[in-house]
């Protein structure tokens, strides 16, 4: 899959696992897994651009003694996971057509 079109659907999915409730590494990877397997370097490289482009916040609590950072979905990364439904549309539209596109080769 193309690293770009990859890299979006990721940070749409690390949203969905905050969009209800705010969560912590370790939970989004658990809840995101049945959809897509995310490394924690992977995690955190995609937490830390979202949180550039503002579309979650962090917070650090202590939790068993350490410090752990809590991520909620902030107005703009709502917005994005609307502006995927919609280009979704499109993606789809795409494969139906290079699908059939494939059975009549």
């Amino acid at each position: 899959m193309d690293n770009q079109l990859k890299r979006g659907f990721l940070d749409v999915c690390v949203l969905s696992c905050i969009k209800n409730e705010e969560s912590y590494g370790y939970k989004i990877i658990k809840d995101a897994k049945p959809y897509v397997e995310l490394s924690e370097s992977t995690l955190y490289t995609i937490l830390k651009r979202l949180e550039g482009a503002r579309m979650l916040t962090v917070r650090s609590a202590e939790h068993g003694g350490r410090l752990r950072k809590y991520y909620r979905i902030t107005d703009a990364g709502l917005r994005r996971i609307e502006e995927f439904k919609k280009e979704w549309q499109q993606v789809m539209a795409i494969y139906r057509f290079v699908t059939e596109e494939a059975r009549y080769e």
